[in-house]
């Protein structure tokens, strides 16, 4: 599903900055994996080279068989759009607009008919468990409430990749362990490959699969 030959990232400036090294590897159709590493190691370069979000500077990404180097920025654009959700650590919800609709937003953009996108997001507000709150604004919602938002925004084509930026690293122990268990269940449903970036060594160890990377290298990649 998602493959990495020889990729390396290059920041010029007045110190270039080499994000990452020669990555290699290969993740499978339904594997859930966690990407851990010192800050600066290059988890956050690595998910949005995955993601289509930024160019590797050398090196080829493959998505479920599309060299992304050889895409226009409309090909990426479909890309990103039919085959990966992101989840972020600051939940990127748009506050002016209610749960449902945050959450049917990326299927109007699709050009769904307003009807069905709403029915879509209720049942995906449903899945999270947010069934009663779908009028609520953003900041009339907990964290944990508003990461649960961003995770049934992120399902709502049912993409076969997510990914995952440090998605309990906005939330206290408590409020992280639910979305991480939610997290889980929604894997285990919905079958998509996953890669989680995160600190959180309760995270990455929930993971069957994790990658270290170190200034900008992998370094081990372990199976459980």
């Amino acid at each position: 599903m998602i493959r990495l030959a020889d990729v390396s990232k290059r920041f010029n400036g007045k110190r270039p900055v080499v994000a990452l090294d020669r990555i290699t590897l290969a993740i499978d159709r339904g594997e859930m994996v966690s990407i851990v590493g010192p800050s600066g190691s290059g988890k956050s370069t690595l998910l949005n080279l995955i993601g289509g979000l930024d160019s590797a500077t050398a090196g080829e990404v493959v998505i479920d068989g599309r060299k992304l180097s050889g895409l226009s920025d409309d090909g990426l654009t479909r890309v990103r759009r039919d085959k990966i959700g992101f989840i972020f650590q600051f939940f990127n919800l748009l506050p002016t607009l209610s749960c449902l609709e945050n959450v049917s937003l990326p299927l109007h953009l699709r050009g769904w008919p307003k009807r069905k996108a709403r029915a879509r997001a209720g049942e995906l507000l449903d899945l999270v468990q947010l069934g009663a709150r779908v009028d609520h604004l953003p900041d009339e919602l907990s964290g944990g409430e508003r990461q649960r938002v961003a995770i049934a925004r992120a399902l709502s084509i049912y993409p076969p990749i997510l990914l995952a930026d440090e998605p309990t690293g906005n939330l206290d122990t408590a409020t992280g362990d639910g979305i991480l268990t939610l997290i889980r269940d929604l894997h285990a449903r919905l079958g998509a490959t996953m890669l989680i970036v995160t600190h959180d060594m309760t995270v990455a160890t929930s993971c069957p699969r994790t990658i270290v990377l170190r200034d900008g290298r992998l370094v081990e990649d372990r199976r459980r």
